[in-house]
């Protein structure tokens, strides 16, 4: 038998560039119907979406923050009384802002912890203001805080809760707990419902905290910018509002504590110096009545005028020392709780205000610190060391001030008795008249002192306001900032496109069929000898004189592969065909590829060799009582059994007969050599119909008579696995000149055919 000497790989119409990116998208664009369908729910998804779900706006404020001390140094009229200020950090005053007391202070005058809500057309809706009746919870259980309590207005005095009725301004017991429904402005059955939403206090404040945000406009700033999130606008405006009032509130009642402390210390010395100089007036009438003395000489003038200097300077020593353990007392109290600071009338030493003014500082740290935190932060930990060791700096300045003052009070001391020792040697009735009036004159300047102190405290206290102003107020947003309309669009709409991709991609994903040419080259070195497209409708026959189909022009261009690997023109040549399951189409190429070749006028036969499953015979009507399995039995010639194709001149076929129990070893005979090497002789191009490689063992027995083997792969049917079985015949070169005809290719999956070639050609 004549062999062809050559393996020919038939050349391949490829898109360069494009086409493996085309591979992997083909499955895509063939299924973009369902792209459109599926993006066209996703944005009537949104929209939906966007109707439902209520409008969210930002209230903004700013605050700025004042240095209460900067410029005051000289405008000030009480700086010789050096009450505390502490200066003013901005990132303090930002904890102090979103701190829970604060929000709680703001929670309780608005009431934060009930919700009003309104049913309409696209469900509930939030209202503020709006809402006809205010509900205060004095003692609710857990279900007031589950759901929201519907309240109906049956008239201007009753409402109905949980179809009972209650009235109106009036402490209620519900079951859920003891209400107050108070109305806000006149209501009636008219009136809509509201849907009560209650929340207990503490998760009010966190809700609320949670949708502030406080920062300073820059790093160098003391400008605070305050922004709040919520459904209604007027309900955030009212509570950065109410936030800023309580704020300044806050800080004024700080100052006061101060200017008070200071306050009351003055008092009590006037109190007392009052007394003294009552007493002293008192002394000075009964002594110039009881003697008669109306004048003091010059001498007597000089004496008492120097020795009244010399009381003030002790006395206001005195009032050192009064001051300095006054302060004592303060600095050896143990306790971390911050406390009003002492007095500091008649000190004036700068180092020991300073370390006043750096423990006050370091006492509001931690107070406003340990509102936040536990007392085993250690932030809160190295505070107290900070303020254990001032507290002891200032101790040991406070032992050294009281050692100079100690001594200077001796000195005095010692000066006034030797005064008075001059005083002696005048007469006595003047000199027990200059000791009286000297006590007066002493007691009248302290208490003239102590008055103007007085009144200029009084002053600073009345005069006390907040170091803070606000440079922009509340004011809610024109337009909600969420849900934003073309944002939710694009996020349903890429939701509408990646769920038809997964959707894709995972059946591409777990798919054991062959479903592109992609597959076929993936899994073996076997050449593509060309392809046939898939139709819904196709006729088992697509070959003929007049017809001009694309699979018609598909079957004459696997034959012209065929005829180039075949350079004798003269020699007969066997083409088996075989597949690796049933129902892959190898009898509809090998039939048509066969009507093609006789349609060169050269004379061609088809075997039904697949004696155990012969369909052949069937498209044209053919008896197939005798037959293939009749001749290899030796109970038929060749002429009996060889039949014409109707329709189809020097077309003829062999049926396979009645099917045989023993199929594999009629094929393995030398009844089917003789048949091949007779039919080599009286025809040209001989089709052989083998059965499925993957089931039997037939096309096997029949390789080594043929000269060429087209393996058909059928799209969506030929497992994959099947690939890897057919690339191991190939390596091993079981059959001759092994080549792949797909099958049912997808129009857009066909390599061999671009768009430009079929819209320049017409097929039917």
């Amino acid at each position: 038998m004549a062999k062809s000497s050559q393996s020919y790989i038939p050349y391949q119409v490829v898109e360069p560039n494009s086409t493996s990116a085309m591979v992997h998208l083909q499955p895509f664009f063939k299924r973009w119907p369902w792209f459109v369908l599926s993006l066209a729910v996703a944005l009537a998804g949104a929209y939906v979406y966007l109707l439902y779900q209520q409008p969210i706006y930002r209230t903004k404020a700013s605050l700025l923050l004042q240095d209460e001390k900067r410029g005051s140094e000289q405008s000030n009229p009480l700086k010789e009384l050096e009450t505390y200020s502490p200066k003013k950090v901005v990132e303090n005053e930002l904890e102090v802002l979103k701190s829970s007391s604060l929000m709680g202070q703001v929670v309780d005058n608005l009431n934060l912890t009930s919700k009003y809500l309104r049913q309409t057309s696209f469900g509930k809706r939030e209202i503020f203001s709006a809402s006809p009746v205010l509900v205060m919870v004095e003692k609710g259980n857990d279900a007031v805080y589950k759901k929201p309590v519907e309240l109906d207005f049956v008239n201007d005095k009753t409402v109905r809760i949980d179809a009972k009725d209650y009235p109106l301004n009036q402490s209620i017991t519900t079951p859920y707990g003891q209400l107050r429904v108070v109305t806000r402005r006149p209501v009636s059955d008219t009136t809509e419902s509201v849907f009560l939403q209650a929340m207990p206090r503490a998760a009010a404040i966190g809700t609320y905290l949670g949708k502030l945000k406080a920062e300073p406009t820059s790093k160098t700033s003391t400008v605070i910018d305050l922004t709040l999130d919520d459904a209604v606008p007027e309900k955030g405006e009212a509570i950065l509002g109410g936030l800023i009032q309580e704020y300044n509130q806050a800080a004024v009642v700080d100052k006061n504590k101060v200017a008070a402390s200071t306050l009351r210390f003055v008092e009590e010395r006037l109190r007392m110096v009052s007394g003294e100089l009552s007493s002293v007036e008192r002394d000075v009438e009964s002594y110039k009545s009881s003697k008669g003395i109306t004048d003091l000489s010059t001498q007597a003038s000089a004496l008492v005028e120097t020795a009244r200097q010399n009381d003030a300077q002790i006395n206001q020593v005195n009032i050192q020392l009064a001051s300095l353990n006054d302060l004592q007392k303060f600095i050896n109290n143990s306790s971390n709780k911050r406390s009003s600071t002492p007095a500091t009338v008649g000190l004036t030493d700068a180092t020991l205000l300073g370390q006043i003014n750096q423990l006050s500082d370091l006492e509001l740290k931690r107070e406003e610190k340990a509102a936040t935190t536990s007392e085993e932060n250690p932030m809160l930990v190295s505070l107290d060391n900070q303020i254990k060791s001032t507290k002891a700096n200032i101790s040991q300045n406070i032992e050294t001030m009281k050692s100079q003052l100690q001594n200077s009070q001796r000195e005095y001391t010692s000066k006034s008795q030797e005064v008075e020792s001059s005083i002696r040697s005048i007469p006595q009735q003047e000199r027990a008249l200059v000791n009286i009036t000297r006590q007066q004159g002493i007691k009248n300047d302290l208490y003239t002192y102590l008055l103007k102190k007085r009144e200029e405290l009084a002053v600073l206290f009345a005069a006390t306001q907040a170091d803070s102003r606000v440079v922009d107020p509340p004011t809610a947003g024109g337009a909600p900032i969420k849900p934003v309309g073309a944002v939710m669009y694009a996020l349903f709409g890429l939701v509408g496109l990646l769920v038809p991709t997964a959707l894709i991609a995972g059946r591409n994903a777990v798919n054991t069929k062959v479903t592109r040419r992609l597959d076929v080259e993936d899994m073996t070195h076997v050449p593509i000898l060309g392809e046939v497209m898939n139709k819904r409708k196709r006729d088992v026959m697509v070959v003929g004189q007049n017809t001009q189909s694309v699979i018609a022009e598909q079957i004459r261009t696997i034959r012209t592969n065929l005829q180039i690997g075949n350079p004798d023109l003269t020699a007969s040549q066997v083409i088996l065909f075989t597949s690796s399951i049933s129902g892959e189409g190898k009898s509809f190429v090998s039939l048509n590829l066969g009507a093609s070749m006789a349609m060169l006028k050269q004379p061609t036969v088809i075997l039904e060799m697949d004696l155990r499953m012969p369909r052949l015979h069937q498209v044209f009507g053919i008896d197939n009582s005798v037959g293939l399995s009749n001749y290899l039995n030796g109970e038929a010639t060749l002429d009996e059994i060889l039949q014409p194709v109707p329709g189809h001149p020097n077309y003829f076929i062999i049926p396979s007969g009645p099917l045989p129990p023993n199929p594999s070893e009629l094929l393995s005979g030398m009844e089917v050599r003789t048949l091949m090497a007779t039919l080599r002789e009286r025809f040209r191009y001989i089709m052989v119909d083998a059965p499925p490689i993957g089931i039997v063992t037939d096309a096997q027995l029949l390789a080594p008579m043929a000269d060429s083997t087209l393996f058909v792969v059928r799209h969506g049917l030929t497992p994959k696995h099947c690939l890897k079985i057919l690339d191991n015949l190939h390596r091993e070169q079981r059959f001759q000149n092994l080549s792949i005809v797909l099958n049912a290719v997808e129009r857009g999956n066909s390599y061999h055919y671009s768009h430009q070639y079929k819209n320049s050609y017409s097929y039917r």
